[in-house]
């Protein structure tokens, strides 16, 4: 009887252990710590079964773990039974999946979370969200780049989650979204206190080529380049330094976009109130080159007052020359005031007009008739180019190269760089031209050949050279030609071939044309002039004479 009543309850036993569900792998469970040994924790999830889970999975990154027996805790069932007969759990995922579940509430909600850095991976960093890793890229790790992390790893702090997804385990977070929402409530609160004109301190937080933002407590300002000074400031750093603390004016306060403009200058006094009085027109003031482009040169005469100096007004001889070939930065200069606009805040500088005009000075120490002597600088098709004192040129006209040759023949005696003598002939200081003159070293020989020749008188000249054209003639060292038409004045007459080279006979002068040193000469006005004479003299047709009997008269009594 005792033996049927022990297997009933063996029994009744069984079919209650059947009765109760084993957990299904892969589930979080509870379970207790009942020992901690050789750094692991002996856990009991129950079931009557226990498993063996790492201290460290009890840890937070760079933390201790924090477990001891009696603490009861989840873990994440991976398989019932291992090869030693446990079951095998973990706590680390048994604390993935609780964050996975917190974090797609938070994700939901787009509430913030809590994490930590504590690695650095490819392109960012990676975050311990409490369990659930996630990645953070650089760019979303501060408002501006950050080039030490360090104060960062392991530090507890918010971030907003981006994006996620449980199927392939990707969480991207910002801890770049919660400055900012941060720094615009701290903006616009300071924002609020803050109106245009006020004088406030600032601490110099960053320097860029065209200026420097100011840290004016929780909100910064761009200090631009031009409102830091009246002066030409080129860069930023020359007159601050990060971490300064510097007094500045809010210029303009933009309430839509929160922007600040700042402005140092504006503290003090505008240079250009005294402009006019500290530089009146036609004054001569000494000043510095502070820039330098293609049309002219810029020139500091005082902090905040610079003058351009155009291209046209930096030399009186150097025309066509770049304005870094007359003067160089930093080059200090005297010039003179030649226009102020205080509207548009110009002003207008000479450099040439501060010395004196060396056209005006070579034709004081060289007036008409001077001999100079100078190098030959250019050859043109019209004339010669002479480099004269005061590095100006003066030029030789082709019609005043020679007496005796053609300008174009003449000019093909002259070399680039010759040294010539010459005779100033006129100097326009208005046009800043001075013209010169080689023949005029040398008497005229035309002029001295007809002195006392004019018009209409008869002069013996020696045959040259004979021509179908008619011949050449010489008076005096002064060559002419008598053209066929002009050697007689009977057509059968008018042949060349009947004079020879050396024969000497007389002409008429026609004209004298010293500027084109021609002499014209004619046989034929001569004999016509003669007959004329002799009718006048000797009687005339209608007394009954004739032609012949007047000429014969007239040469008998000359003979």
């Amino acid at each position: 009887m005792a033996h049927t009543a022990s297997m009933e309850e063996f029994e009744a036993l069984l079919n209650e252990s059947f009765e109760i569900d084993t957990p299904d792998e892969g589930s979080v469970v509870k379970g207790r710590v009942i020992a901690i040994e050789a750094g692991q924790a002996i856990i009991d999830v129950g079931y009557k079964m226990e498993g063996r889970v790492d201290l460290k999975e009890f840890a937070a990154p760079g933390e201790d773990a924090s477990v001891k027996v009696g603490d009861e805790v989840e873990v994440y069932l991976d398989r019932v039974e291992n090869a030693r007969g446990e079951a095998s759990i973990s706590r680390e995922k048994a604390r993935r999946e609780e964050a996975w579940d917190r974090l797609e509430q938070a994700y939901a909600k787009e509430e913030r979370i809590d994490g930590a850095i504590f690695g650095r991976v490819k392109g960012g960093f990676t975050v311990d969200l409490g369990g659930a890793v996630a990645f953070l890229p650089g760019s979303q790790v501060d408002v501006r780049p950050v080039r030490d992390a360090g104060p960062l790893m392991g530090l507890k702090q918010p971030f907003q989650i981006l994006k996620m997804d449980r199927r392939r385990g990707n969480i991207v977070v910002s801890r770049r979204a919660i400055l900012e929402e941060s720094r615009a409530e701290q903006r616009a609160e300071v924002i609020s206190n803050l109106h245009e004109g006020q004088v406030v301190d600032g601490v110099v937080k960053n320097i860029t080529e065209y200026g420097a933002f100011v840290d004016l407590g929780g909100v910064d300002g761009l200090l631009h380049v031009t409102d830091m000074a009246w002066r030409r400031v080129n860069h930023p750093s020359e007159i601050l330094s990060i971490g300064e603390t510097v007094k500045v004016q809010v210029v303009k306060i933009n309430k839509e976009t929160h922007r600040i403009s700042l402005g140092m200058k504006q503290l003090q006094s505008d240079p250009w109130d005294t402009v006019a009085d500290k530089f009146p027109i036609g004054s001569v003031h000494k000043g510095r080159v502070t820039n330098i482009t293609d049309y002219g040169a810029f020139v500091e005469l005082e902090a905040g007052i610079e003058g351009l100096v155009h291209v046209s007004e930096m030399s009186w001889t150097k025309k066509n020359v770049h304005p870094g070939k007359i003067v160089s930065t930093s080059q200090e200069v005297d010039v003179m005031v030649l226009e102020i606009d205080e509207q548009k805040r110009r002003v207008s500088l000479g450099l040439k007009q501060t010395q004196r005009n060396p056209w005006e000075v070579f034709a004081e120490t060289h007036p008409a008739g001077t001999q100079i002597e100078g190098e030959v600088k250019n050859i043109t098709e019209f004339g010669l180019f002479v480099g004269l004192d005061g590095d100006i040129d003066g030029m030789v006209h082709l019609s005043d190269l020679s007496w005796d040759q053609r300008g174009e023949d003449a000019i093909q005696n002259y070399r680039k760089g010759d040294v010539v003598q010459a005779v100033v002939q006129e100097v326009d200081t208005e046009k800043e031209r001075i013209s010169l003159s080689i023949k005029a070293l040398e008497n005229d020989t035309m002029t001295e050949a007809v002195d006392g020749v004019k018009r209409g008188s008869v002069v013996s000249v020696t045959v040259t050279a004979i021509e179908d054209g008619g011949i050449e003639v010489e008076y005096n060292g002064v060559k002419s030609f008598i053209r066929r038409s002009d050697l007689a004045r009977d057509r059968q007459d008018q042949r060349p071939e009947r004079f020879n080279v050396g024969d000497t006979v007389d002409a008429r002068v026609t004209n004298i044309d010293t500027k084109t040193r021609r002499l014209g000469l004619s046989i034929k006005a001569r004999e016509i002039a003669e007959e004329k004479e002799a009718i006048d003299q000797y009687g005339s047709s209608d007394s009954g004479a004739s032609l012949g009997d007047i000429l014969g008269a007239a040469l008998k009594n000359r003979n």
